[in-house]
C-alpha cells in the first residue's frame, strides 16, 4: 500500500474518532498526522471535507437536543463574521493572531479545568450568543479557528452536555458547509484532493460512529473536561506552530 494512503487513512480515523467523541477537533488531530506528508494546499481542503463529513455522521445522535432557536444566533453571527475575518486577514499578522489565541487557550482552559465551580454566564441572551458566533466567524476567516470562541461560550453558559454539543456542533457544521461551498463555487478546491477524500471519508466512518457512541456514556463533568482539555491542546499546537515563525 502507498504510504501516503496509509497516513491519510490513519489521520482521518484518529480525527474522526475524536470528532465523534467531542463534536469538534477533527483538524487538530488529523493535521498533526497529515502535516508530515501532505502539502498544506491539499491538507486544508481535505480537513474541511472530512470535518463536514464527521459533523454529518454524528449530528443524528443529538437530534433530541438540537434547538434551532438556541443555535441560530451563533450561526448567523458566524456567517457575518467570516467575511470580516477574511478582510482583517489583510491587516493582521496571522502568526501573531495564532500566538495570541494559543496563549489564551493555554492559560484559560487549564484554569477552568482546575476550578471547582465554573463561572456561569446567564446574561446577554441571544445577542451575546450571536456575538460569540461572530467572534468564531471572524477567527475562522482569520485563521480557520471557528470553534474555540463558541465552544468556550457555551461551556460558560452552563448548559448540559447535549445542549452544549448541539449548539457548537451545529455551528461548526454550518461553518464547514459554508467554507466547502465557497471552495467549490470559487473553483479553489484542488482536484488532487478528491482522491484523498475518497480514502479519508471511508477511513473515518467507523471511528466517528464509535466516538459518538462512546460520548453517550459521558457525564456533564466528564464532557466538560474533554472539551476544555482538547481546547488546551489546540492552544499548545497553535503556540508550537507560531513561535518558531516569530523567530
Amino acid at each position: 500500500m502507498d504510504p501516503l494512503i496509509g497516513v491519510v487513512a490513519l489521520g482521518a480515523a484518529a480525527g474522526g474518532f475524536v470528532q465523534g467523541l467531542s463534536g469538534f477537533a477533527f483538524g487538530l488531530v488529523a493535521l498533526s498526522i497529515w502535516a508530515w506528508v501532505l502539502d498544506p494546499v491539499l491538507a486544508g481542503p481535505l480537513t474541511v471535507f472530512c470535518s463536514l463529513v464527521g459533523q454529518l455522521l454524528s449530528i443524528g445522535s443529538l437530534r433530541h437536543a438540537f434547538e434551532p432557536r438556541r443555535a441560530l444566533p451563533f450561526i448567523l453571527g458566524g456567517v457575518l463574521g467570516v467575511p470580516i475575518g477574511v478582510v482583517l486577514l489583510q491587516r493582521i499578522d496571522p502568526v501573531v493572531f495564532r500566538l495570541a489565541v494559543g496563549l489564551l487557550l493555554v492559560v484559560w482552559c487549564p484554569a477552568m479545568l482546575l476550578a471547582r465551580d465554573l463561572p456561569r454566564v446567564t446574561r446577554g441572551g441571544r445577542l451575546a450568543d450571536a456575538a460569540a458566533g461572530l467572534v468564531g466567524g471572524v477567527m475562522g476567516g482569520l485563521g480557520g479557528l471557528t470553534g474555540p470562541a463558541p465552544t468556550l461560550w457555551v461551556t460558560l453558559r452552563g448548559w448540559g452536555r447535549d445542549a452544549q454539543r448541539a449548539v457548537f456542533q451545529g455551528f461548526n457544521l454550518a461553518m464547514h458547509a459554508l467554507t466547502m461551498a465557497t471552495l467549490l463555487a470559487s473553483g479553489t478546491f484542488p482536484a488532487a484532493a478528491w482522491p484523498l477524500c475518497l480514502v479519508a471519508g471511508p477511513a473515518m466512518l467507523l471511528p466517528a460512529l464509535l466516538g459518538a457512541r462512546l460520548y453517550r456514556r459521558f457525564s456533564d463533568m466528564a464532557f466538560r473536561r474533554v472539551v476544555l482539555g482538547l481546547l488546551a491542546v489546540s492552544g499548545l499546537v497553535l503556540l508550537a506552530t507560531a513561535v518558531p515563525k516569530l523567530w
